[in-house]
């Protein structure tokens, strides 16, 4: 039998995980899901760590890195902690990967896309619990006006989850920028904050939701890492991570996510009819 070779890359690991899971083990599978739905938790958590959290032995994790090509656990985790590292490559330069691998005609790039997104989507479910996902609608639900911030990448996210609050009649405020600049003493300490941010994190989004914490006010955030600053500073953090197309990564789990708590919460906001009536 040929030795598998290593992934040498989290993209080529991504492939792999595809390629193998439906035939892996119980176990085996066990593992697999776990890395997919915590791929932050893999650069600093150790083997027994690693088993104790997926329900199976340590002697498993190493069985499935090895089943990845990996000498064991050691070498994977050290994939996931250059990811964690290195910088991101410009737009340029993700394009001209993507060409050079031969995936960069529009059906390929639209199957890929799709294929990541599903992935997400999938990974989003096992990421945001029951009990996180309802103390995360009760906080806002509970607010006088809920602000929202996202900037670069999570902009689209923190407007489409402000539009949709609109349409529900729900207060809403959008942080938006310079353009549309909102301080951050308008945020009152019965309001509350939703702050989205991925990595490599906004530090403008970072120092709002401190500051709406040090004015009394609750503050959720949607981001992508326990390491996100979000978590570092106690706000009430649901994980929305992506898998990526030769580094270009979808929206498809925060704007799942941020649907789902706008709708969520006008049904909490909305007014109950009255039994005696």
């Amino acid at each position: 039998m040929d030795q598998v070779v290593a992934p040498t890359s989290y993209d080529e690991l991504q492939s792999r995980l595809i390629e193998r899971l439906p035939n892996l083990p119980k176990r085996l599978r066990q593992c697999a899901e776990f890395v997919a739905a915590h791929p932050d938790r893999i650069s600093f958590a150790t083997v027994a760590e690693v088993a104790e959290a997926a329900g199976v032995q340590p002697s498993a994790v190493v069985r499935f890195c090895q089943e990845l090509g990996f000498s064991g656990y050691g070498p994977f985790q050290q994939l996931f902690r250059d990811r964690v590292a290195r910088p991101l490559p410009d737009y340029a330069t993700r394009i001209a990967e993507l060409r050079a691998m031969g995936r960069d005609s529009p059906h390929a790039l639209l199957v890929e896309f799709a294929e990541a997104g599903r992935l997400s989507l999938q990974q989003l479910v096992l990421q945001v619990g029951d009990d996180q996902l309802n103390a995360a609608v009760a906080v806002l639900a509970a607010a006088r006006t809920i602000h929202v911030v996202g900037y670069r990448r999570a902009f689209p996210v923190a407007a489409y989850f402000a539009y949709v609050l609109e349409k529900l009649d729900v207060p809403v405020m959008l942080h938006a920028g310079t353009a549309g600049f909102v301080p951050a003493t308008a945020i009152q300490p019965d309001d509350a904050l939703l702050a989205i941010t991925f990595a490599p994190y906004t530090q403008a989004t970072v120092d709002l939701a401190e500051a709406a914490l040090k004015r009394g006010a609750k503050v959720v955030g949607i981001t992508d890492s326990l390491a996100s600053p979000l978590h570092q500073i106690g706000a009430l953090v649901l994980l929305a991570s992506e898998v990526s197309v030769g580094a270009f990564r979808p929206l498809s789990a925060p704007l799942t996510l941020a649907m789902t708590l706008a709708v969520s919460l006008g049904g909490a906001r909305a007014p109950r009819p009255d039994p005696s009536v």
